[in-house]
Formats: structure tokens, sequence, C-alpha cells
């Protein structure tokens, strides 16, 4: 019987800027690896994570030989084409009612083809217009990932589009190669520990310091909400990747793996059930090449919602 020859991989390269315990880190991972496949024919790029200085730091690999410049002119087109994604632009913030979501929700059904489903993706990772907050308020359920709705004049999507505008090349090669020396202004979407800037843990009000940000991180990151869609359960709405039990708040959890994955595999991984449990079983994560899971809790800080430092579940 004739046998299907195997891919042959080009040594990887490592993203070194990033650290897999970060949750903005994780995401700006996934998000490149997403982006990477779309871009590529055929999609034949892989995601693993290797210990690197004391982290977990992925490494990406595909069939050629890539350098940090030329991975970095392989995103840049693709992240610029986002400025026209309608999913980004029917609102400033995701407080919106069940009708007029349903309306997006329908526009980027009607527009979605096997190769180009971009608006779908985000849409469905967004919310949900089956699930309002109340029967008074008609506003739709989102996803967990939202971190702001207006409030200092931070939007969720509004930043989301910022980014995409204002992202350039110098932006992607420091997050992704390089320590991080948070040395770009707003926005950031809140999804970095650091971003965590309440006044009891400094040593003086910080709510006038400038905010500081790494714009590549949070761009690429984007990038990888397609991979956690929302979905309604009862009257709730839940997102993948997030358990809500009752006294431990909103906790994200992620898993580390070793072996080199697919963006079909990673989105497989991440909407594993045993991740969610309050101590996943490690035996059965390592026989599936789960090598480490990190979990983050959501907290809210005033009129804004921050995600804690890690800790290994």
């Amino acid at each position: 019987m004739p046998t299907m020859p195997l891919i042959e991989q080009a040594p990887g390269l490592l993203l070194r800027g990033i650290d897999g315990s970060n949750p903005l880190g994780f995401l700006a991972a996934v998000g490149t690896l997403r982006i990477v496949t779309g871009a590529s024919s055929p999609p034949d790029w892989r995601l693993r994570w290797q210990l690197h200085e004391g982290t977990w730091t992925p490494e990406l690999l595909g069939t050629e030989r890539f350098s940090e410049d030329g991975l970095v002119e392989l995103l840049m087109p693709h992240l610029t084409k986002a400025q026209n994604r309608a999913a980004l632009k029917f609102a400033a913030d995701l407080k919106v009612s069940c009708g007029r979501f349903r309306t997006v929700t329908e526009k980027a059904q009607s527009a979605a083809m096997p190769a180009e489903r971009e608006d779908a993706d985000f849409v469905a990772a967004f919310g949900c217009e089956s699930v309002p907050i109340s029967d008074k308020d008609p506003t739709i359920r989102d996803t967990a990932f939202r971190t702001m709705s207006g409030a200092g004049h931070q939007h969720f999507l509004g930043s989301m589009l910022e980014l995409v505008q204002d992202t350039v090349s110098d932006h992607l090669h420091a997050s992704l190669f390089r320590p991080w020396q948070y040395s770009d202004e707003r926005p950031s979407l809140r999804w970095d520990p650091v971003d965590d800037r309440r006044y009891a843990l400094r040593w003086r009000n910080p709510s006038g310091d400038t905010v500081r940000t790494m714009r590549g991180a949070n761009r690429l990151a984007v990038e990888a909400l397609p991979l956690f869609p929302t979905a309604p359960v009862n009257r709730r709405l839940l997102t993948t990747g997030f358990s809500q039990r009752r006294g431990e708040g909103t906790r994200f959890t992620w898993p580390i793996w070793h072996g080199p994955s697919s963006v079909d595999v990673v989105r497989s991984m991440l909407s594993l059930g045993e991740l969610q449990e309050p101590r996943p079983d490690r035996g059965r994560l390592s026989a599936m090449g789960i090598v480490e899971v990190y979990r983050s809790e959501r907290i809210t800080n005033g009129k804004y919602r921050n995600f804690t430092a890690a800790t290994a579940a």
C-alpha cells in the first residue's frame, strides 16, 4: 500500500519575545499562527512551545526557513488588510442591542465563504444575539475577553480598530523577538497583567500615569479571538477557554504543548473540557502532548476588567 509523503519542516523560528505564561503573550502567539496559516498555501504552519531562558517560548515551524524579518513581512499585508473588516466597525463597543447584533451576524453569515470567513468568525467570538442581559435589558451578553465598554474613552472594538490601523512592522518585531520594554502608547486591550494598575499595588496613585504597552502583541492577540468562540448555554453565554464557578470568579485557562500543532489542532486543544476542571488531570493532558496549564483570573477594577498574573493550574 502506498504511503503519504511526510511534510518536511524547516528549522523553527523561536518567537523569543513571548512568554507563554502571560495571557497577552499566549494570545499573540496563537494569533500569529492563525494569520500565517491563512497567508500560506498550503497552510502547513505549526506551533510548539520550548523552554527558553526559564520561560515557555513559542516556536513557529513551516516547510520553509524564515528569518525574523521574513515572518514580519509575511504578517504585515494580512494584518493591514483587516482595516476593511466589517466586524470591527459596526460599533465602538459591544454594548449593543440583540436586534442590532443580529443584523451584524446575518451580514457576516451571508458574506462568509470557505476561504474568507473572517467577519463571521470574529462575530461568533464577540457574542450572541440570542442571549440578552435580561428580559428588561436587550443588550447582548458578550465575550469574556471584553475588558472595557467606553469608560475613560477606552473602547473595546474601537481599540482593536486603532491597533489595526496604526500597528507597523517595528511593533511586531519588538513584540515577537525582543524583551518587552513597554515603550508603546495606548491602546491596550488590557489582556496583559501589567495593565492591572490598582492603587493598592502601587506606591502612588497610577490613574494619571501614561499607559505603556506592547502594541504589536496586542495587535497579534486580536487575531486569536476567532479561536475562542462564544456559545449560549441556557440563559448564559460561555466563552471558549473560560470557566465561571461560584466563589471563584471568571478564569481564563490555556495549555502549553510541546508537539508541533496546526491551528486546527490548537483550536481543538483550547476547547478541551479537562482544562477547565479545578485541578486538570495532568496525566490525561500529558498524553495529549500538553506539558503545562496556566490560569489567570479576570478581575474588575472600577470600570475596567483586567487579568491577573497566571499561575499553574
